[in-house]
């Protein structure tokens, strides 16, 4: 094992400047330039005005390693790392990141310590070296590196580890966007259908989704939790057009029967998010005991004049973003309010026409499926490989 000061030495401190008058700055890199892959986000890459002197080691060159020092949350801990591949020489990193940089590539590659530290901090063990002053989580960056410690191998053999886990990752992300295509194909295939709810083109008579749904929310209350009980479903575990269990609060069973008078879920009602990151909306197809707060519910009547298919695909529409996501409140916690979604005026297709979309989107989702089965598959062999080489 060798330590992380003996590869890199200090971290070097980042730079910001002054705002850009001119148009004419230096390209910087944040904290929301950070991605949980560990690659750089240059959506939204400000420019700076920085006329300090003698900062010509602090651009940015293949290889490097930038770390970030503040940020993070109770939920994630500050010490995300990101690996830079971009242009040497053209970027530079501000103060709340620090550069980390491999002296002797001759005996370490870059890649292989950037994935180490990757590794640390996808198990949390950046964690005991955060301190937490007025809701901000800072790294103990001097004492992270004078102690974190890489496991020394040759150096072909970590460019090996790194061949392996790079193919892994860029099957991951075709994979990935694969089903961000499916999903577009779903989108286009509605707009072609059933056109803009604005301008309603076919001149289908029109009603607020809370009158043809039965619109309402889970409690609003906190109840207990226990070790053992029934799972309070929130906005935070319905994601990823599904809803995750495993990090669900337990309550009691008289709980439950309370929440349950008002807000049943039931196979087939939609649960969409309020709070938090709200949309994304999932058909329940699961038969499962289980209660609801933060989220809406949408359930539907007999002889309902619209369906399930139909109302999702509605609520990941543009016209949903337009129409109620733009009306989003709240500043770090955003939040819908239920009236905004009960007073969402859509079109009435006909219930045939509603159903002919509806095939066309159950097979979309077979081919979803498949191809979530080899993403899940394909993320556990690389988790399998970074636990291996790093712990």
């Amino acid at each position: 094992m060798a330590k992380l000061i003996e590869i890199t030495g200090k971290a070097l401190s980042g730079e910001w400047g002054i705002d850009d008058q001119t148009g004419e700055g230096i390209p910087v890199l944040r904290t929301t330039n950070f991605t949980n892959e560990g690659v750089v986000d240059y959506k939204n890459v400000v420019t700076r005005t920085i006329t300090k002197k003698n900062i010509e080691e602090k651009f940015l060159r293949k290889g490097d390693i930038i770390i970030e020092k503040s940020g993070g949350s109770d939920k994630f801990p500050v010490g995300r790392v990101i690996y830079f591949e971009g242009e040497d020489n053209t970027y530079l990193f501000n103060n709340f990141t620090g550069l980390l940089r491999v002296k002797n590539q001759e005996i370490w590659y870059p890649r292989y310590v950037f994935y180490s530290l990757f590794a640390n901090y996808r198990r949390g063990g950046t964690r005991m070296f955060e301190n937490k002053t007025t809701g901000i989580h800072n790294l103990k960056l001097a004492h992270y590196i004078s102690q974190y410690e890489v496991n020394e191998i040759v150096k072909e053999e970590q460019i090996s580890v790194c061949d392996k886990l790079d193919k892994l990752y860029v099957i991951i992300n075709e994979m990935k966007q694969q089903l961000r295509l499916l999903d577009d194909l779903i989108k286009a295939r509605f707009v072609e259908m059933f056109g803009d709810m604005i301008i309603n083109p076919n001149g289908w008579g029109k009603v607020l989704l809370g009158e043809a749904c039965d619109v309402r929310d889970g409690t609003h209350d906190s109840p207990k939790y226990f070790t053992e009980g029934y799972p309070l479903v929130t906005s935070k575990n319905v994601t990823g057009g599904k809803i995750d269990f495993a990090d669900c609060s337990l309550i009691c069973e008289e709980d439950y029967n309370k929440i349950n008078q008002r807000s049943k879920v039931d196979m087939g009602d939609i649960l969409m998010p309020m709070i938090g990151t709200v949309g994304n909306p999932v058909i329940v197809d699961i038969e499962a005991e289980f209660a609801i707060k933060n989220v809406a519910l949408i359930k539907f009547r007999e002889n309902s004049t619209v369906i399930n298919s139909f109302v999702k695909a509605l609520l990941e529409s543009d016209y949903f973003d337009r129409a109620v996501i733009s009306k989003v409140r709240g500043g770090t916690q955003k939040f819908i309010s239920l009236g905004d979604i009960r007073k969402l005026e859509i079109c009435l297709p006909p219930i045939a026409v509603q159903e002919q979309f509806s095939d066309f989107a159950k097979q979309v989702d077979k081919s979803k499926v498949a191809v979530q089965k080899a993403l899940d598959e394909t993320q556990t062999l690389f988790d399998s490989l970074m636990q291996e080489y790093f712990g």
